[in-house]
C-alpha cells in the first residue's frame, strides 16, 4: 500500500474539478445511502422515540425532506479541503483509504460538536448508546462511498459514463425533494 506524494495528481487536478466532483458525489451518495438507511433502519420510528425526538426533527417535516438540497453546500466545503489535500488523496494508490480515514476520524468520530455516533455525542448528549451505535453504519457507508467514488472519478476523468451517470443522478436527487416540497405546499391548506 503506497500513500506516496501527489506529484502528477496535483498537476492535473484543478480546484474546479475537485469541488464540482465532490459536490456531485457527496450529494448523490448522501441521498442514496440516506434513503437506504431510512428504510432499513426505520428512521420514522427511531426518530420519534423519547429522548431522540427532542434532538432530531421528525422524518415528515419539510426541512428533513429538503435535506438533500443543502448537500451541495457541504460538498463545496469538502471539495475545498480535498483540493488542498489532493496529493495524498488523489495522487496515491490508497488515496481513497486516506480520504475515508480523514472523513471517519474528523467527520464522524472526532467532531467538535456532539453529533450522534461521535465521541462528543456519547459524552454530551443524553441519547441512548443504542442510538449512537445504530447511527454509525449509515455514516460509515456514506463516507466510504464518497471516498471511493470520488477518488475513482478524479483519477479517471476520461470515464464519460461516470460523469454522465453521476450528473444525471445529481439532477434527479435535487429534483425529487424540490418537487416533493412543491407538491406538499400545493396540497397544504
Amino acid at each position: 500500500m503506497s500513500f506516496g506524494r501527489g506529484g502528477m495528481a496535483e498537476e492535473r487536478t484543478s480546484l474546479g474539478q475537485v469541488v464540482v466532483k465532490t459536490i456531485v458525489t457527496h450529494t448523490v451518495t448522501y441521498f442514496l445511502i440516506g434513503l437506504a438507511a431510512f428504510w432499513c433502519f426505520g428512521y420514522a420510528r427511531k426518530f420519534s422515540e423519547p429522548g431522540v425526538r427532542s434532538l432530531m426533527r421528525q422524518t415528515d417535516e419539510p426541512l428533513v425532506m429538503a435535506g438533500p438540497l443543502f448537500q451541495p453546500i457541504r460538498g463545496l466545503l469538502f471539495g475545498f479541503v480535498f483540493y488542498l489535500l489532493r496529493g495524498p488523496l488523489f495522487g496515491a494508490r490508497a488515496g481513497w483509504l486516506v480520504l475515508w480515514s480523514v472523513l471517519v476520524v474528523t467527520g464522524i468520530l472526532g467532531t467538535f460538536g456532539p453529533a450522534p455516533g461521535s465521541l462528543e455525542g456519547l459524552v454530551y448528549t443524553a441519547l441512548p448508546l443504542r442510538f449512537h451505535l445504530e447511527s454509525l453504519p449509515e455514516i460509515a457507508f456514506q463516507s466510504l462511498a464518497l471516498a471511493g467514488l470520488l477518488w475513482y472519478w478524479v483519477n479517471h476523468p476520461a470515464k464519460r459514463w461516470l460523469t454522465w451517470g453521476l450528473g444525471v443522478a445529481f439532477v434527479v436527487v435535487l429534483l425529487l425533494p424540490a418537487l416533493g416540497l412543491l407538491a406538499g405546499r400545493a396540497t397544504a391548506p
